[in-house]
């Protein structure tokens, strides 16, 4: 039976200390970032090598959004734009949706090609005037009936790709005033105004697989919590927002929780979180975390079960060469920064 937790790894290759350590705790997944990232090949080898680990088909993440949040990229890959920028090359939602979904369709077909099969996209936040620009150009727009168009179109060319997608931030981000990798933000907003902007996207999408939580102090919720760790605003999510799914920790090591990471991972999952993320491979601090993550079981095990059952065996049909050259063809000239074979052509 698998762990409640999804670990990083240190570089470009399983070492023999990872894989024992691996093989040992048995993580429900994986997720890979920059650091482990080199070329299709090293990609494709490191994937089956992290599955051989725990000896069974583990779901591997990572967060490639386009723009600024991208782990895989040139000279192997394709550059893709930012998600606000799809809306800004058409001026309208429906003709950016399908721009959204071709561009979603693609990244699932790089990612499935070296073995990874969730990521960490669509991004349902909404952000006000203000508001840090940790989510600024990741949001697909700043109104929450387009970005619940637009994620909506994500997921499901992810989907489509045989790719898993996970809905982030619950119950929103863009409404918090720090970097959740810098400290803990705190929102005042009333659950009225709450309810009608920053989750409205997250009812709309909630029936996809997984979730991520936010480190997200919500005084209308939890005064003394943020959202990670707050049964209270987990309960929310589950029964306001109508989310069924898998429900991740966004990654435990962001400065926004404090405690030693055994701590925070057990605040996590007693709050409500099904698994629990620590992305930057120090073996020292997974070791730490696995002290305080259990075996996924129950409700927990059945929402994994129910997620991974939502991975496409059988893809919907691509036209690879074709899919990039319309999508190169609808940005062109639209936006400096989605100009020629950056976009769709590694």
């Amino acid at each position: 039976m698998a762990s409640a937790a999804i670990y990083g790894l240190a570089g470009t290759e399983l070492t023999g200390e990872e894989a024992r350590f691996f093989a040992d705790v048995d993580p429900w997944g994986f997720i890979l970032f920059r650091r482990n990232v080199q070329s299709p090949e090293q990609v494709r080898r490191l994937t089956d090598a992290l599955r051989q680990a725990v000896g069974r088909d583990a779901p591997v993440l990572i967060d490639q959004e386009g723009g600024r949040v991208q782990r895989m990229g040139p000279p192997h890959w394709p550059k893709y734009p930012p998600a606000d920028a799809w809306l800004k090359a058409t001026n309208d939602p429906f003709a950016a949706r399908e721009l959204v979904r071709l561009g979603a369709r693609l990244m699932a077909h790089d990612l499935r090609a070296v073995g990874i099969n969730v990521d960490c996209v669509p991004v349902l936040d909404v952000p006000v005037q203000g508001a840090h620009d940790i989510i600024g150009d990741r949001a697909y727009a700043r109104d929450p009936a387009t970005v619940a168009q637009l994620g909506r179109a994500a997921a499901e060319g992810l989907l489509a790709g045989g790719v898993l997608p996970v809905v982030k931030h619950m119950p929103g981000h863009g409404r918090a005033f720090a970097d959740t990798h810098k400290e803990l933000p705190t929102v005042h907003a009333d659950l009225e105004t709450l309810e009608a902007w920053d989750w409205a996207p997250f009812r709309v999408l909630s029936d996809m697989p997984i979730g991520m939580t936010a480190h997200i102090v919500f005084t209308a919720i939890d005064a003394r919590r943020p959202a990670t760790q707050s049964k209270k605003a987990i309960r929310l999510i589950r029964e306001r927002l109508g989310f069924g799914g898998l429900l991740l920790s966004d990654d435990l090591v962001m400065n926004a929780l404090s405690g030693s990471l055994t701590e925070r991972a057990e605040k996590s999952l007693k709050a409500g979180c099904d698994v629990v993320i620590h992305w930057n491979g120090d073996m020292a601090e997974m070791r730490q975390v696995a002290e305080g993550t259990g075996k996924l079981r129950g409700g927990a095990a059945r929402r994994a079960a129910a997620a991974l059952a939502r991975i496409s065996r059988d893809v919907e049909p691509l036209d690879e060469r074709e899919a990039r050259a319309r999508l190169n063809a609808a940005m062109a000239g639209r936006l400096d920064a989605a100009r020629g074979p950056d976009v769709a052509e590694a």
